[in-house]
């Protein structure tokens, strides 16, 4: 028979020597060498230090022990184990609170009276190889969890068939002043008006007004995608607050038009009374022994036109 050469570290918590020696001839009939590390009481387990704890692979529990049983053994063996998966051992009479120990979290259950070796290693290998996956999962749930509450920008996962709101992060609560329980389970109209969005359509970055909870309006640059949340179709809906943005193009905006009325004024109303004194000095140097009044005052018209036009100008360009 060949044997599987992997080190395997086995806490194995039994009070019942027999049991004990059963179960070990087994390991040896199919692993190679393993590391087998037998405890009669819980407190003995209790005692270890928990880095040491890590480094076992698997945990075998016995359901009755001196010291500790029932429901309160398994909840503080799982305690201590952490992310090491623990099998139950039990008898038939034991049968049915096996069951209730899978559901307080243990990984698996096995009879005693059934063991032999082919069971037994099949649910070493299957009970940690499963148990890393769910590990992977937790971690991937874990960095979602993270990424979505930590996001700096406010993120809605909304049910794609009512537009009801299923969950908000923080940033999403401090941009629109609402908490995370007024918006759970609220039609994500609360934030904008109807039909202002189409879900279905291919555009998914759109331009939005939205509301705060007072009411203020907001202009946001939206992006949504559809995705299983929960075993259902959902939408991420990602608000970006584009308000200043908007405002302050606006602000430059404002000031091209002033700019474009200066370089009007500049190159229409200034020409006029330009015109008009360039005119007047042509006449005066064209009349001998000049001493026309009238000459003289249309040139101080002209002259004070244009410094009221100048000054126009200025005041303009102050603004800017």
């Amino acid at each position: 028979m060949i044997k599987d050469e992997k080190n395997y570290n086995i806490i194995v918590i039994e009070d019942n020597l027999g049991d004990f020696f059963l179960l070990e001839e087994y390991l040896n009939e199919r692993i190679y060498e393993p590391h087998v590390t037998h405890f009669e009481r819980f407190s003995q387990l209790q005692e270890m230090a928990p880095e040491n704890i890590n480094n076992f692979d698997i945990i075998f529990l016995d359901l009755s022990l001196p010291d500790k049983s029932g429901t309160e053994l398994v909840d503080e063996v799982l305690q201590l184990a952490g992310n090491i998966p623990v099998v139950v051992l039990t008898g038939y009479s034991d049968f049915s609170f096996a069951l209730k120990a899978i559901a307080l979290g243990a990984s698996d259950y096995l009879l005693k009276d059934e063991l032999n070796s082919v069971n037994l290693y099949k649910s070493i290998v299957y009970n940690i190889e499963r148990f890393k996956n769910i590990i992977k999962i937790k971690e991937s749930e874990q960095l979602y969890t993270d990424l979505f509450q930590l996001s700096p920008q406010p993120i809605f996962v909304i049910d794609a068939e009512t537009l009801h709101i299923l969950d908000v992060n923080k940033a999403c609560e401090e941009l629109y002043d609402f908490k995370k329980e007024e918006l759970i389970n609220q039609s994500i109209q609360t934030i904008f008006d109807d039909n202002e969005i189409d879900f279905d359509s291919h555009e998914t970055i759109i331009k939005q007004t939205h509301f705060k909870k007072n009411k203020d309006e907001i202009i946001t640059e939206v992006k949504y995608n559809k995705i299983i949340h929960n075993g259902k179709e959902a939408i991420i809906m990602v608000s970006n607050d584009i308000t200043k943005s908007i405002e302050h193009l606006n602000e430059i905006e404002n000031q091209n038009i002033k700019l474009r009325d200066i370089a009007w004024i500049q190159s229409h109303i200034v020409r006029a009374p330009l015109a008009n004194i360039l005119g007047l000095i042509s006449i005066i140097n064209d009349t001998e022994n000049f001493n026309n009044k009238e000459l003289l005052t249309h040139l101080n018209q002209s002259a004070t036109e244009l410094e009221k036009i100048i000054n126009d100008i200025v005041n303009k360009t102050h603004d800017l």
